[in-house]
This record gives structure tokens, C-alpha cells and sequence, in this order.
């Protein structure tokens, strides 16, 4: 099982400098992005399937959801429930 870290305290988004991100949500314990190509990248505690992923893995690690760039839809906005995560195409 994978160590996910619990950030009690803000902290920065550690992501590549390539992505230009354009919203930011938090649930309990993951954390989506949107970048301003509409990719969405997602992390944390996958239990589940909250990331997005197609599993029930947790990461540390920001990971492109890639069911919706295979789809060619474009993410406008992410919203984070406590074990969900939302989106509008």
C-alpha cells in the first residue's frame, strides 16, 4: 500500500513547470488539477477510484487521467468531495 501524505497545513503544488494549471480542488485527502489545455491530473488517496484512474490506487505523484484525453473531452472545471471527484466537460 502506498504512504499518502496528510498536509494539515497549505502547501505548494509540487508539478511540472509545463503545466499551466488553471483550477485547483482538495477533497480529504486528494487533490485535483485542471490545466488550461483541460487535462485533468489527480493524486493522493485512490481507495475509491476517486482519481480517476480506472483503480483503487492512492499516489503521491500528480497523474493525467487519460480515460479523458482517450475520450477527447476537455476537463472546464473539478470539484473534490470527501472520497469523489467531479467534473464539468
Amino acid at each position: 500500500a502506498a504512504f499518502i501524505s496528510i498536509q494539515a497545513f497549505p502547501a505548494l503544488l509540487d508539478l511540472s513547470q509545463d503545466l499551466e494549471v488553471s483550477t485547483v480542488s482538495c477533497g480529504s485527502r486528494h487533490t485535483a488539477v485542471v490545466t488550461r489545455g483541460g487535462e485533468l491530473y489527480t493524486w493522493g488517496w485512490g481507495k475509491y477510484g476517486q482519481l480517476g484512474h480506472g483503480n483503487n490506487i492512492s499516489s503521491d505523484q500528480a497523474r493525467r487521467v487519460e480515460h479523458l484525453v482517450a475520450e477527447g473531452l476537455r476537463v472546464e472545471e473539478v470539484v473534490c468531495g470527501p472520497w469523489t471527484t467531479y467534473i464539468r466537460v
